[in-house]
Order: C-alpha cells, then sequence, then structure tokens
C-alpha cells in the first residue's frame, strides 16, 4: 500500500473513494461540509434521511455520480467533541475494512482531520496509516492459491491546513514505517516451525543487514555459545535436531561514536513442545508464535532502519527449538548458565526464561543504557490481561513509567506487575542457585524475579506478550504488537 499526504484541497481531486466522518445525528464533519457545498447538498439529504446514524464505526458507501468521487464513504463518529484516540482507531478501522470490500483503487481519507480530545493531528495521521496497513495484511505464504489482492492500492490523507502539513507529512512516513515493522512481525509470527526455525530467523536478520546499511549482523552458533558458555540456553535446544542461534544486530544510526546503544531482547523460541514436560496437545499448534518477541525485535528494526532514527540500538534474539527428544533436558536437571549462576530446571516448559537469561548475560558487553526483553513467557499473563495487555516487570520505575506512559500514547498498552524481592524466595532450589519456576501462583512475577538475577548492570525493564503476540479463533494469527510501543520509545531517546 502507498501513503501519501493530500497536495491539495480534497474538493479539488478527484479519487474512487473520498472518506468523511459524520457526527450523531446526522451531523456533518468539517470536511464533509464542504464537499456537501460541492454536491449541492446531495450529504445532507443522505444524513437527513436518517440511515447515517453517526454511532462510532457506523459507515455507508455513497455513489454520487459526480467528477469529485466515485464513491463517499461516510464513516460514523460519534458525538461531536468527545472523539478519542480509542474511538478514533475504532472508526479508522470500520472504514478502512468497508473500503476493502469495494473495487477502490485509491482512496483518501479525511478522517485525521478531526479534532480528538487527547491526540494531536499528527497522531491521528500516523495511526491511520497503521489501521490501513494492519487491515489490508494477508497472510498466503504457505498456501497454494493466493488470496486476491484487494483493489485499493494507495491511501491519501488530507491535510488540515498548510500549518499542519509539514507534522502531517512526517507522521505519514511514521506509520508507513511501523506498519512495516508490523507486517514483517506478523509474517515471520504467522510462518510454521518447519519454515521458521531458528536458522529462518538468522537468515532473515541477516538479509535485514543486507537491505539496511546501518544493520550489521553476526550470528553465533551452539559452538560459539558453548565456548562462551551458554549451558541454560543450549539446555533448551538439547533436544532438537535444529540447532540454536544467538541472532545479534547492531543498528548504527547516532552520530556521536561513543552513543550507548538500547537493546531490545527477543525470545525466539520457533517451537515450544515444552520438551520432556510436555504440553497438551489442544492449541499445541499456536506455539509456533513462541518465537513472537524475536520477531517483534526484527520488526521494530525494519522500522527504524526505515525512518533512519539517529539512534544506536541492539537486536538480540536467542533462538532455539524445544523438542522432546532422546537427549532433551529432563526436570531435576542442572544447568549452568552464562553468568555462572546454577539453574535446577524444574520444568522444561519454562524454556523460555532459559534462553533469555544467557542472553541478557550476553548483552552487559554492550555497555547499554537500557535493556528491554521481549517474551510470550508465561500462560499466566493471558491470564492476567487476556488479549489487550501485555505484562510489564522492570528494575527501574522511571523506565516503567515512561513505557506505560508511551503504551497509553500508542494505544499498545502494557501494565506494570510488582518485582518485588518477597517474591524472589519462590525460586529457592535446594540443589542449584535457582530454580526455572516458583510454583503455580504469581507465574508472571515469578518468571520477570527469575531474569532479574541476570540484570543487575543495567537498567532494565521486560514485556511479557504472551496475551498479546497473537489472536486465537477464526482470526487467528500475529498481531505485530508489541513494534508501535518499541519504535515510540526509541523515538523518544537521544542519541
Amino acid at each position: 500500500m502507498k501513503y501519501s499526504l493530500l497536495s491539495t484541497a480534497v474538493t479539488a481531486k478527484a479519487t474512487d473513494c473520498l472518506v468523511l466522518g459524520v457526527w450523531t445525528k446526522g451531523r456533518l464533519s468539517a470536511p464533509a461540509v464542504a464537499v456537501d457545498t460541492t454536491l449541492d447538498g446531495a450529504l445532507s439529504r443522505v444524513t437527513g434521511s436518517g440511515d447515517v446514524s453517526g454511532k462510532v464505526g457506523d459507515t455507508l458507501l455513497l455513489h454520487p455520480h459526480s467528477g469529485l468521487a466515485k464513491r463517499i464513504l461516510l464513516v460514523g463518529c460519534g458525538d461531536e467533541g468527545a472523539l478519542d484516540a480509542r474511538s478514533y482507531r475504532k472508526a479508522v478501522g470500520a472504514a478502512i475494512k468497508a473500503l476493502l470490500k469495494s473495487s477502490a483503487k485509491d482512496a483518501v481519507f479525511t478522517l485525521a482531520e478531526l479534532p480528538l480530545k487527547d491526540r494531536d493531528i499528527a497522531w491521528a495521521t500516523t495511526l491511520l496509516v497503521q489501521e490501513c496497513d494492519a487491515n489490508a495484511y494477508q497472510y498466503d505464504q504457505t498456501k497454494s492459491k493466493k488470496k486476491p489482492e484487494y483493489a485499493l492500492k494507495s491511501v491519501a490523507v488530507s491535510a488540515a491546513s498548510a500549518e499542519t502539513r509539514k507534522a502531517q507529512t512526517e507522521a505519514v512516513k511514521l506509520g508507513a514505517s511501523i506498519a512495516l515493522g508490523v507486517a514483517a512481525t506478523r509474517e515471520l509470527g504467522n510462518l510454521p516451525g518447519n519454515i521458521c526455525t531458528p536458522t529462518y530467523l538468522a537468515d532473515t536478520a541477516v538479509k535485514l543487514g543486507e537491505k539496511y546499511k546501518t544493520i550489521s549482523t553476526k550470528v553465533l552458533n551452539e559452538a560459539q555459545m558453548k565456548k562462551l558458555g551458554m549451558g541454560s540456553l543450549l539446555s533448551v535446544s538439547a533436544g532438537s535436531a535444529q540447532e540454536a542461534k544467538l541472532i545479534v544486530m547492531e543498528y548504527k544510526g547516532a552520530t556521536k561514536a561513543d552513543s550507548k546503544p538500547v537493546v531490545l531482547v527477543g525470545k525466539g523460541i520457533t517451537f515450544d513442545t515444552g520438551g520432556i514436560s510436555l504440553k497438551p496437545g489442544l492449541a499445541m499448534d499456536e506455539m509456533k508464535y513462541d518465537m513472537c518477541g524475536a520477531a517483534s525485535v526484527i520488526g521494530t528494526l525494519t522500522a527504524i532502519a526505515d525512518l533512519g532514527l539517529k539512534l544506536n540500538v541492539v537486536g538480540v534474539i536467542a533462538a532455539a527449538e524445544n523438542m522432546p527428544g532422546s537427549k532433551a533436558t529432563k526436570p531435576g536437571d542442572i544447568v549452568t548458565s552464562m553468568s555462572g549462576q546454577t539453574i535446577e530446571i524444574l520444568n522444561t516448559d519454562a524454556e523460555g526464561r532459559l534462553v533469555l537469561c544467557d542472553a541478557l548475560t550476553y548483552v552487559e558487553r554492550f555497555k547499554p543504557r537500557t535493556v528491554i526483553d521481549i517474551a510470550t513467557l508465561t500462560g499466566a499473563a493471558v491470564a492476567t490481561f487476556g488479549d489487550q495487555t501485555s505484562a510489564l516487570l522492570s528494575n527501574n520505575q522511571a523506565l516503567a513509567d515512561e513505557l506505560l506512559q508511551l503504551g497509553q500514547h500508542t494505544l499498545d498498552f502494557a501494565w506494570q506487575l510488582p518485582l518485588w524481592d518477597e517474591y524472589q524466595s519462590l525460586l529457592d532450589s535446594n540443589f542449584a542457585d535457582i530454580a526455572n519456576i516458583g510454583g503455580p501462583r504469581g507465574g508472571t512475577i515469578t518468571a520477570a524475579c527469575f531474569l532479574s538475577r541476570f540484570t543487575k548492570q543495567y537498567r532494565w525493564a521486560h514485556l511479557d506478550i504472551a496475551g498479546t503476540a497473537w489472536v486465537s479463533g477464526a482470526q487467528k494469527g500475529a498481531t505485530g504488537r508489541p513494534v508501535p510501543l518499541l519504535v515510540e520509545y526509541l523515538r523518544t531517546q537521544k542519541a
């Protein structure tokens, strides 16, 4: 999809479809009033008939038979003066869904011009582009018959005024870059485990470095990881024929040579059977999504490279497949992590923290300003937050507050759980320095407590995206979260 800012007035641009907002009781939005004048009151007559409620997300497609637009899509936006960010997203999503059902090849959206209670026009423009792209996404890479392509190929966003044009132009670019990163994340997440192996993830990261010269990629194999002492990570891949990989992507965007990087660490379990602690068969196919943290790191680096962000960022992916082979790690086994801490593995299905802890020790060499790990880590996070909110835990409250605020801003929500010392004793082991599970309660918290043992050298935050990385049911598929949150965080950091 191509996105642009409209360089002319809406009434001067011929298009296949013009998208206009309507308030409750059929009251036309300001852009719709201008168009209505051009059409000699045709829109007023339609809204006056009562066929348009103005309820948020309601749509009505018209064919005005004019030179201005082949179609006009009226979109309900609720009460005038009450439109907020969440309702705006709902309205935009409804509009693009209706538009994609038509044969329109191009469209002009005026919805970003609508006044929002809690956001500015640049935010509205960026979100509009993101939502258009997200709704137009189709996965068919592993289908013998490809889905028919949508007719819609380009979307233009109207400018509110000459004063907003620069900000909106930058916002269109931002939205398109985030959309690119989200799509890359979704595509990786949706691939099956027999294709998207640790080696496939590594090859994808290498190709990213070939596409963007600001990214350099190196891949560590199991022999190299063994020399580094990554016994915890390697314990996860022991039962698999697929070799584990530690993937390191360095994005150099800062102008200062000594600028400390932000480090993103992604859990990349390309398929999780649970190992010897075998999962039940129901919905086990969804364990191909256990690498969505890794996918979000690749997607985020894709977005910031496309933006040309002036910042240094390192993306590290701990990639492995968790299988119950003859050499698989067993419950009760004890392994030694790269940090030197020994771990009693009480449950081989708590494998994400085992690959992450060695990656979190590895990244100390970059002397990071901040480290954020992203992982589909615990079912407890799903039980707590469902599919709406990612769990957030951190050893630095200022960092947590920043991520929480940006989650609200981007609508890519996170919510903080406590990381108190009182929970650490649940990880006590009679036979090692630490156990890899903390019992049946507070699973998201104890998982983060485990990781915190390996993050004492830097500011760190943990995002548990087990509930937000994909959706189940008829609309099953990866979501691309939390790429919008991560990109916004990186955009706010000084080089």
